[in-house]
């Protein structure tokens, strides 16, 4: 069977999710503790590479591409695209911080 090669170029979340690209894994402490690669954080930061139509438009919702985010990786689905895959669709509700340099304004 010959497997058929794709050619997309282009991922477009659906509904309330957004596309992150997960940072590196921090393989040592800031102290020079060697962590073990089974130490598992139940977080994860990244970069959101797009946001759904649904995300763009929602108000409540701050996020935008390029945001820095930690995210809970429980409900994270991987894009396998490549062989060391980083991508990942993830729901709203699962991006618990965003990482800003300046502090918003109050409501």
């Amino acid at each position: 069977m010959v497997k058929k090669k794709t050619d997309l170029q282009y991922i477009e979340p659906i509904g309330g999710r957004v596309l992150v690209l997960k940072d590196e894994p921090k393989r040592e402490t800031k102290g020079g503790i060697a962590l073990p690669d089974a130490a598992e954080i139940p977080t994860i930061t990244g970069r959101i590479v797009t946001v759904s139509r649904l995300v763009a438009h929602d108000e409540d919702v701050p996020l935008r591409n390029y945001d820095k985010v930690l995210f809970h990786p429980k409900n994270a689905i991987p894009v396998d695209f490549e062989p060391d895959n980083q991508l990942f669709v993830v729901p709203v509700e699962d991006i618990v911080a965003v990482f800003r340099k300046d502090k918003p304004e109050e409501f």
